[in-house]
């Protein structure tokens, strides 16, 4: 909870860092609670809501595990999912079975998320049998709505105005891009044009060139979506966002776990990128954009779809850890489109509560922690 932290943002993320382990030149976060890779180094600051017409303010945070910065420039879908639960259980809605709706404020995108919330006995309800690919074991079903996610960083569903751009390096030559901003503002590429087939996971992350060529491509998109001046800024200034993921034709492949995809599971293949490293699923954040981006015509997604695909409601899209299936709900108008809203399940349970002991040197000053 907000109130529980220091009310100085400065302090307030020191403290953070502190408890998270960070800054550590190792990539352990030894002495903290981090989990030393970018999907277990994150935090929400919750609050009673702020703005009118909904329930809890939340803030994100991408918490560095190098560096003495915390990021809140972007959302993470996935601990969007925990948002309601934990408003539900905490008293900050007013609880209904057996569902009880949310609207919480994003304060990082200026969104509203409508979270539909299972309860039981006045509490969210955690046992149930939706599952999710990538994540061990069933749940009961928080279902999320996304509303206007369009324009969630830039302000713009299409930043450029195009739906694809030619966007050239120095390093490596051109590239044929769609650079989209859904829930997170995202850069899509194809697969083949990163001499790639689309379906690798291993491959990616041992790869230093293949990772030192999605990262130029990634900071020369940001600086065409006007949120870095510069491409070395975005490596240094900007690494959560935009994201940058590749997609392929829906082909058969092996997930993670050893699950067999095949063509009749998926829509489409796609991979994305976290902090410089191969998201080992995929981003909720960066599946709203890709789902979005599959139902704007021209664009590099929308490319790579079959006919029957894109006139399905849902889109799934087939990723390391298995399939991830988002509702896009797109219009158009006068050639415009207008991104709605979008639907995802997701499951979510409390894993611990207590204290995380921070040294008081911490509170009382600012630290030179770099």
């Amino acid at each position: 909870m907000e109130k529980d932290l220091p009310s100085d943002p400065m302090i307030r993320d020191q403290v953070i860092l502190a408890a998270y382990g960070s800054p550590d030149p190792n990539a352990r976060q030894t002495d903290g609670m981090g989990g030393a890779t970018s999907v277990t180094s994150k935090v929400a600051i919750i609050s009673p809501s702020k703005v009118a017409g909904t329930d809890v303010n939340y803030l994100f945070g991408q918490v560095s595990i190098i560096s003495p910065v915390i990021d809140y420039k972007a959302n993470c879908g996935n601990i969007s999912s925990a948002v309601g639960p934990f408003a539900t259980d905490e008293g900050l809605v007013p609880v209904q079975e057996p569902v009880t709706t949310v609207r919480i404020w994003q304060e990082n995108t200026k969104k509203i998320i409508v979270a539909e919330v299972p309860v039981k006995d006045g509490r969210h309800q955690v046992e149930g049998d939706y599952s999710i690919d990538g994540v061990p074991g069933t749940g009961a079903k928080v279902r999320l709505k996304f509303l206007e996610p369009g324009g969630s960083m830039t302000g713009k569903l299409l930043p450029t105005g195009n739906v694809t751009d030619i966007l050239k390096t120095s390093e490596y030559g051109m590239f044929t891009v769609s650079i989209v901003d859904a829930a997170n503002p995202v850069v899509f590429v194809k697969a083949n044009e990163l001499g790639l087939q689309g379906t690798e996971i291993e491959e990616i992350d041992s790869n230093p060139e293949l990772l030192r060529k999605l990262e130029v491509i990634r900071s020369y998109a940001a600086v065409m979506t006007g949120l870095v001046k510069t491409p070395d800024e975005a490596t240094k200034h900007s690494r959560a966002i935009p994201k940058i993921g590749f997609v392929c034709e829906g082909e058969e492949y092996k997930a993670i776990s050893g699950q067999l995809i095949t063509t009749a599971d998926i829509d489409l293949v796609a991979r994305i990128m976290s902090m410089g490293k191969l998201h080992r699923a995929f981003a909720l954040t960066g599946a709203i954009c890709t789902a979005g981006a599959a139902k704007i015509d021209g664009t590099v997604v929308n490319q790579v779809m079959s006919k029957a695909s894109l006139l399905k409601e849902e889109v799934r899209i087939g990723h390391p850890s298995g399939i991830i299936p988002i509702k896009p709900v797109m219009e158009k108008k006068d050639a415009v489109f207008h991104y709605v809203e979008a639907v995802a399940g997701r499951t979510a349970r409390r894993l611990m509560e207590g204290y995380v002991l921070v040294p008081e040197k911490f509170f009382s000053e600012l630290q030179s922690i770099g």
